[in-house]
């Protein structure tokens, strides 16, 4: 077992458990929820797994370590690990992108079957002993806008196909030497992205939360969108105007909503999302399969094995765009 420390920062109450047991096998780790925790390791550590901890741990952490190289995010998202200190440094930052990214793709599908085929009229009729019969929708054939297409909008579109989806996506940056995709139609650059939304009769929103992306979809998008779409979001919630979104659907501007992400997690007793008829609430579980702990924390030794062979690591983010 190497003895050079590997930190685990975690929120209160919220250590690994099972899931470090692997990694204990080949490191020296310390598990730490506070800068005091982790103040005895804080010279020597040269890696730090961000399992949970909050942003403000994390920046004071991170100010204490003077060797270190490298911090691993947990999550896809940043939003708790980048900060203008991290940024600025040539520490190496490194997310889990990927790893969630097959089960978001499930949810996204059956969002979209579950409007399409209005499985809630279905279970309101059965639990009222209500025999009527009505029209379902099919999706083949209909267009799937996927904004932010990365790895998540890949599975999302991948299984679109399967059912013979049309796909557009929308990506932030198009290289000029852009390889054919034959999972997409059409990659649309952001500021085309009221173009592509006009196009759409299901809209699924898988970008990162960046000062770009903070209410990328508001009023005007909502006012772009077909009376029949249904928006589904697997980012983060605040990518998206919570205000104009409840407008559009209390108004039926758009057919519905499909959300595992919010402004506020959990979401506050009495928000309007619980009670709309149009919504599909999933309490940001959406990527929670039995072993998502599991194969996050498999991700992060397999990067471990390869920071210490001196290879390349895996999903290096661009501290920059924040992705």
């Amino acid at each position: 077992m190497r003895t050079d420390p590997i930190l685990v920062l975690t929120g209160p109450g919220d250590a690994p458990l099972a899931s470090i047991d692997g990694l204990r096998q080949t490191a020296n780790v310390v598990v730490a929820d506070s800068a005091e925790a982790s103040h005895n390791v804080a010279g020597h550590v040269e890696v730090i797994l961000n399992w949970s901890a909050s942003l403000s741990l994390i920046r004071e952490v991170f100010l204490t370590c003077r060797n270190l190289h490298w911090i691993h995010s947990r999550s896809a998202g940043l939003e708790r690990t980048l900060f203008p200190e991290l940024t600025a440094s040539d520490v190496t930052l490194t997310n889990g992108s990927g790893v969630f990214s097959p089960s978001l793709g499930e949810f996204a599908l059956a969002a979209i079957l579950y409007f399409a085929k209005d499985l809630r009229r279905m279970i309101r009729s059965q639990m009222a002993g209500l025999w009527q019969p009505f029209d379902v929708t099919m999706v083949s054939g209909q267009t799937l806008g996927i904004v932010g297409y990365g790895d998540i909008g890949r599975a999302v579109a991948a299984r679109a196909r399967a059912v013979g989806m049309n796909v557009l996506g929308l990506k932030r940056h198009i290289p000029a030497q852009c390889e054919p995709d034959s999972l997409v139609d059409q990659i649309y650059a952001s500021d085309q992205h009221l173009e592509m939304l006009s196009r759409c009769d299901y809209i699924v929103v898988a970008a990162p939360l960046t000062i770009k992306t903070l209410g990328l979809i508001g009023e005007a998008e909502f006012a772009a969108m077909k009376e029949n779409a249904v928006v589904i979001n697997v980012g983060r919630g605040p990518v998206i105007s919570e205000a104009a979104m409840i407008k559009a659907l209390s108004e039926r501007k758009i057919r519905g909503a499909a959300l595992d992400v919010f402004d506020e997690e959990p979401l506050p007793a009495g928000h309007p999302f619980y009670s709309l008829e149009n919504v599909l609430l999933s309490p940001h579980c959406a990527d929670h399969t039995p072993d998502w702990l599991d194969n996050a924390m498999g991700f992060f030794i397999a990067q471990l094995e390869r920071y210490r062979r001196g290879e390349t690591l895996l999903n290096i983010v661009n501290k920059t765009l924040g992705y």
